[in-house]
């Protein structure tokens, strides 16, 4: 197996490990800014800098948080389906990773990505199925295809271009 492939495997099964809730949401009292849904919301000083709410958590969920990073570009044309179009206001799979990336290079991190392994899966699945060389469009199709029932309504992502 590739090594790209065992990364992928690996990260998909822990994310399928965690779920949505927001039961971690007190052990956050001393970061920057908790939302209206339980999400926190830190910033650090680029998209190297992890936020210290990562410090403790699993080595895969730090990795889909890196992928995320590098990956902007991509998760920007990715619905997410666990809901947090609705709940969060989130508009796009990379916001429950990376609220917004500001003009001076800060960035503002989501923890929510932390404890979904919907998003987790959608992005892993996306970056896997772009290091195999599918378009973003090839991509966005399987992504709606495999979360079009049983999942929540998804973000309101435009289609890719």
């Amino acid at each position: 197996m590739k090594p790209t492939r065992l990364l992928c495997a690996g990260l998909l099964a822990a994310a399928l490990l965690t779920g949505c809730s927001n039961g971690q949401a007190d052990q956050h009292a001393g970061h920057t800014e908790h939302m209206a849904n339980g999400d926190l919301q830190e910033t650090t000083a680029s998209l190297t800098q992890l936020p210290s709410f990562l410090d403790n958590a699993a080595p895969e969920i730090k990795e889909v948080y890196k992928l995320s990073a590098a990956n902007q570009d991509l998760l920007k044309t990715m619905p997410c389906y666990c809901g947090c179009g609705e709940s969060a206001g989130h508009q796009h799979n990379g916001n429950c990773f990376i609220k917004e990336v500001k003009e001076d290079g800060t960035v503002v991190w989501d923890d929510h990505g932390t404890r979904c392994n919907v998003c987790m899966e959608i992005t892993v699945y996306s970056v896997k199925l772009k290091q195999e060389g599918k378009t973003p469009l090839e991509i966005r199709s399987f992504i709606d295809q495999t979360y079009k029932e049983g999942y929540a309504t998804p973000t309101a992502t435009p289609l890719p271009s």
